[in-house]
């Protein structure tokens, strides 16, 4: 297949010179890239250029691949735009080979036993899934027969591109240097949070470190950047604003603080310390967290949205709780990511027990990170009473057995949503506390090797 053959036996030669570069030159670029979690980024570029008087053309080769060409600007003393273009019709052989339909090519080949090169003429007829040509008075294939073969062309056509590159055409009022910015959005370039969280039952605290990983497939490197980082959803007619949601709501409650890092409009900046260079198809990590100390505890919690009897037992979940406020030891916004859970067993190795994934999260929020099911603490709730209190109001009596098979006791935190307008606790054998409009719940210590049963009645309108 005309693919296979320019990638294996034919050779591809271009006489003459790439296309001129203008009548202007550029120095000491000055590179900026901020990058947000949606897959965009605004990358600034500042360049001492000398420019003409009058109209010119000047040329980008090195911007992004995946840039947003509506989102150009380019600005400078003096200097007016009249046009731009965006050329992304890149030089391959297959392109080289499409744009020579019709036109004369020079066709060398190399015998293998003796070395010898032949050269003739020929007119591409056509390059669909293979290269047909004229030659002379026949009609020939160039196909993949083991004869080394090259390819001659006289030049390149003017609308292919070694990389992509943006042209913009300027009216200057007269010659001479002077800085000009160009910026431009581009997606291709993202940037995603890890933590890495060691937790120390026994001290009831956690060391946790924050790495960020810069991911960049746009197809262009971004050489000694300064870079900053944006957390939060920034609203895209592409997007929709849609940020990364978690299966599992971390977050047991929002914070009130406000957070340490820089802030621009309703968003997070996290800027790099030093400039970096992300090169095409590559992804980087760089540190932006590390606290020691930070109290946490592991709990167990059973979640039921609804008052209804259940036919097996459920596992409850184990978790680990913390705080991000400065008393609990941390006092900073988590941007979104994932957060995975060590603990080190006997040997002092660490040990990786699960992980959640966290939304942007508030300075002072309560946070709840999964790490998986606990088969030995289970509960189970039945439906004792259901029963029409007027038309708008309900009363249900619930029971919950908690069983625990553990050597040691526990204490499981039970969460029994379904209340809605005026939802009121009636009676109980713990005592609750509310935690939000929908949901109560009760702390339930249960014996190692044995079980608690939990009772209450609520009411609860719509």
């Amino acid at each position: 297949m005309f693919r296979h053959v320019l990638l294996t036996t034919a050779a591809f030669t271009v006489a003459g010179a790439v296309a001129p570069q203008g009548a202007w030159a550029q120095t000491a670029p000055k590179l900026s890239v901020t990058i947000y979690n949606n897959d965009l980024a605004l990358v600034q570029d500042v360049r001492e250029m000398t420019l003409a008087a009058g109209r010119q053309k000047l040329e980008f080769k090195d911007v992004s691949a995946a840039i947003r060409p509506e989102t150009v600007s380019l600005s400078a003393a003096g200097l007016s735009v009249v046009e731009q273009n965006f050329d992304y019709d890149l030089l391959t052989p297959d392109k080289l080979m499409e744009k020579a339909v019709g036109q004369q090519v020079k066709i060398v080949r190399t015998n293998p036993g003796d070395g010898k090169e032949t050269t003739e003429t020929a007119t591409v007829l056509a390059a669909n899934e293979g290269v047909v040509l004229k030659i002379g008075d026949r009609i020939e294939v160039l196909r993949d027969d083991g004869v080394p073969t090259r390819v001659i062309f006289d030049k390149v056509p003017e609308t292919l591109r070694a990389r992509p590159t943006l042209s913009v055409t300027v009216e200057a009022d007269k010659a001479g240097p002077r800085p000009a910015t160009l910026s431009y959005l581009t997606t291709g370039l993202s940037w995603k949070a890890d933590y890495v969280a060691m937790f120390d039952e026994a001290k009831g605290a956690l060391d946790l470190q924050g790495w960020i990983t810069l991911g960049n497939q746009s197809g262009t490197a971004f050489v000694d950047a300064e870079t900053q980082l944006v957390a939060g959803s920034v609203n895209t007619l592409a997007s929709g604003g849609g940020g990364y949601r978690p299966a599992r709501p971390a977050v047991q409650s929002a914070g009130t603080e406000s957070g340490t890092g820089e802030r621009v409009a309703d968003y997070y900046l996290y800027p790099l310390p030093h400039r970096t260079t992300i090169a095409a198809n590559q992804n980087k990590q760089v540190g932006f967290l590390s606290a020691q100390g930070v109290a946490a505890k592991k709990v167990y919690e059973i979640r039921q949205d609804w008052f209804s009897s259940q036919a097996q037992p459920e596992s409850a979940t184990v978790a680990i709780q913390f705080s991000n406020a400065r008393l609990a030891g941390l006092g900073n916004q988590l941007p979104a990511g994932v957060m995975r859970v060590y603990v080190r067993d006997k040997a002092g190795d660490p040990k990786f027990i699960g992980e959640n994934a966290i939304d942007h999260t508030p300075a002072g929020s309560e946070l709840s990170i999964k790490t998986g099911d606990a088969f030995d603490v289970t509960s189970q709730g039945t439906l004792v009473g259901d029963e029409k209190v007027s038309k708008t109001r309900s009363r249900y009596t619930m029971k919950y057995l908690i069983r625990n098979a553990r050597p040691e006791p526990v204490t499981v935190e039970l969460r029994q949503g379904g209340l809605w307008r005026d939802g009121e606790v009636k009676a109980e054998s713990l005592k609750s506390r509310r935690i939000d409009a929908r949901t109560v719940g009760w702390s339930v210590p249960t014996p190692a090797n044995g079980e608690t049963t939990l009772t209450f009645t609520v009411e609860t309108g719509w």
